[in-house]
């Protein structure tokens, strides 16, 4: 039996995920298979200096210890072959967070952010919230991956008010890690227009079926000095509640800027538990993550199985990485409001709306798959019984 089997009560711990079903959905009576957090305890390790920490007592105010930069900066070229010095790293609350402190830093109220939808709902909304205009270049789904429409992404870059683009690598919901020439493009086509590339890569540590990420700042100085990296051990590990995120910008002008930024806010540094549990997990969480990617990829396959043999018209796009299942949902013949509709009220499962992602995500609904694997039968089965049809009498 894996440590991933086990099934964890995790109601009445504030959780967003299963203590806001009835806020969120109208009902508390659904399995919630949406936000993407997993369901697993952290690795023992992190537990375990976490313990040590609140044994102690005092909890005054901390800095972040070159241990804990120099842990990021192990793993980041251990797990990548991306080194970058000391200097490099900024730190923040969230990757979200990170998200709007580039938009705020780089660019003016008025002017222009790229996206490429349907993507991860919070870049849509950190541009709106910060009174700039999202421009989309829409990704293209061919047979079962979703592709970049280079022409279009040229175009919509040459518009002068486009400041920067966001970029989501891993990329969510569609599970596809762009490959070095694919980013390699991005990046020539930045050089081109002076865009600057906002990169974030917080699914990137769990990469499945063989695939490899490739950080976008890590294939040429040039890419490095026109690029802000944002990662966390948050998602790896499932950290997320700890709130705590590093930025990578080799470039020092950028990064003074962005210095500047996170000072006239009041951020100094981060939740003293949150620093010791990321130094942890990238110090002590190898072999965890070995372990977890395993499971993942078991659930991922069970999932791609049970939908094509028991789901008709649903169609699941296999991901590169990380936990979600991407789910095409066209074939029903059913809008967004119906499909829903019969999720939460037949099958009592709660995902996430593809029109939540943007153009391109109408018709889809996106699936947690990081959690015990009798949860994810349970789930598979209830959406299943949403979309079963009764023979007609």
């Amino acid at each position: 039996m894996s440590q991933f089997d086990e099934v964890i009560q995790r109601q009445q711990t504030n959780s967003v995920k299963w203590d806001l079903t009835a806020e969120i959905f109208g009902r508390s009576d659904v399995l919630p298979m949406w936000v993407a957090d997993m369901d697993f305890k952290a690795p023992p390790e992190v537990l375990e200096a976490l313990n040590k920490r609140i044994g102690h007592g005092v909890f005054g105010y901390s800095s972040i210890s070159d241990k804990t930069k120099n842990a990021v900066m192990e793993w980041s070229k251990k797990r990548n072959g991306w080194s970058f010095e000391k200097e490099a790293i900024l730190f923040s609350p969230g990757v979200v967070t990170a998200l709007s402190l580039a938009i705020q830093t780089y660019s003016a109220p008025g002017e222009k952010i790229l996206l490429q939808s349907p993507v991860y709902t919070p870049f849509f909304d950190m541009v709106k919230r910060n009174g700039r205009i999202a421009v989309n270049s829409q990704l293209i789904l061919q047979n079962g991956r979703y592709e970049i429409d280079f022409d279009d992404l040229d175009e919509k870059m040459g518009n002068p008010d486009v400041k920067l683009m966001l970029l989501c690598n891993p990329h969510n919901p569609g599970g596809r890690s762009w490959k070095r020439e694919e980013l390699i493009k991005i990046g020539q086509l930045a050089q081109k227009h002076d865009v600057l590339i906002v990169s974030d890569e917080i699914h990137s540590d769990m990469m499945l079926f063989g695939n490899k990420h490739v950080p976008f700042a890590s294939i040429s100085k040039e890419f490095s000095d026109l690029s802000i990296t944002c990662f966390a051990p948050s998602k790896t590990f499932n950290l997320a509640g700890l709130q705590a995120s590093i930025m990578v910008i080799e470039n020092d002008s950028l990064r003074r800027r962005m210095d500047e930024t996170l000072h006239r806010l009041g951020f100094f540094t981060l939740n003293a538990l949150g620093s010791i549990a990321m130094e942890t997990a990238y110090r002590f969480g190898g072999e965890w993550l070995t372990e977890l990617t395993s499971y993942l990829e078991k659930n991922i396959n069970y999932a791609m199985k049970y939908i094509q043999d028991e789901i008709p018209g649903i169609k699941a796009i296999k991901p590169d990485a990380s936990y979600l299942l991407w789910l095409d949902c066209r074939d029903l013949h059913l809008d967004d409001k119906e499909i829903k509709r019969l999720l939460l009220h037949k099958g009592k499962v709660a995902l996430e709306e593809g029109t939540k992602y943007g153009p391109g995500g109408e018709g889809f609904v996106r699936l947690n798959a990081g959690c015990p694997l009798e949860t994810l039968k349970d789930g598979l089965s209830r959406i299943k019984t949403a979309f079963h049809r009764d023979p007609e009498r």
